[in-house]
């Protein structure tokens, strides 16, 4: 089997692997909200981040890291739990996709990266800001996505990608591609090795939902 989410995901998901190849279709699932904090200026101070992860993939990472057996994480359950998945996601960004005018803005590592378990599903909860301050353009764009194409993160509302306030006169707007149009738009940059097998290609990130937000070019 492929890996996916890092060796961690690989592993677990192991007894839920599926006849057709892994890229064709997501086997984890996670609802999103993201928080953006944008001060006066224009400065991106930080995201927040949440993930809850679907029933199923709940209930095997609570059986993988229940190591006493009381179905339930404890303290150290859960931060060996949080360890491992910092562990996991780090080498693909945090899943993070940031974009200023078309170049992608690199992120530091968060400096706390928390799991939790409420009704019954895994939460990840995480910080991060830009490596490099970084202040919007006349296009920022702000998103999550697997490029493994094994976990699907998205937002479920609009609301779920959500920012106080804008600067004055800039705009803001989620924006769900259509995977069709996604693909017809960027065919000049899609490589045979992405219709073979996308995974790994940093290419899914076309599909992925995003806010973007527009200012007007300075004079």
């Amino acid at each position: 089997m492929h890996q996916r989410f890092g060796v961690f995901i690989g592993a677990l998901a192991a007894g839920l692997t599926f006849a057709t190849p892994a890229y064709v279709h997501p086997h984890v699932f996670a609802e999103a909200r993201l928080d953006i904090t944008i001060k006066p200026d224009g400065t991106v101070e930080k995201l927040g981040h949440v993930w809850r992860f679907d029933d199923l993939f709940s209930s095997t990472v609570l059986v993988e890291f229940d190591k006493n057996g009381d179905l339930k994480l404890d303290d150290k359950e859960l931060a060996d739990l949080a360890s491992t998945i910092n562990d996991s996601v780090s080498e693909f960004d945090y899943f993070q996709t940031v974009q200023l005018d078309g170049k992608t803005i690199v992120m530091a590592a968060p400096d706390h990266l928390i799991a939790d378990f409420q009704n019954n599903q895994l939460l990840i909860i995480f910080e991060s800001k830009p490596k490099q301050p970084l202040k919007l353009g006349k296009k920022t764009s702000f998103g999550v996505y697997d490029p493994t194409f094994y976990t699907a993160i998205d937002y479920v509302n609009d609301s779920d990608i959500h920012i106080a306030s804008v600067p004055e006169g800039c705009t803001q707007k989620v924006v769900r591609p259509d995977p069709d149009q996604a693909i017809a738009q960027n065919q000049g940059t899609l490589t045979d090795a992405f219709f073979n097998d996308p995974t790994g290609t940093n290419m899914s990130k076309i599909f992925a939902t995003r806010l973007e937000i527009e200012c007007p070019a300075k004079s």
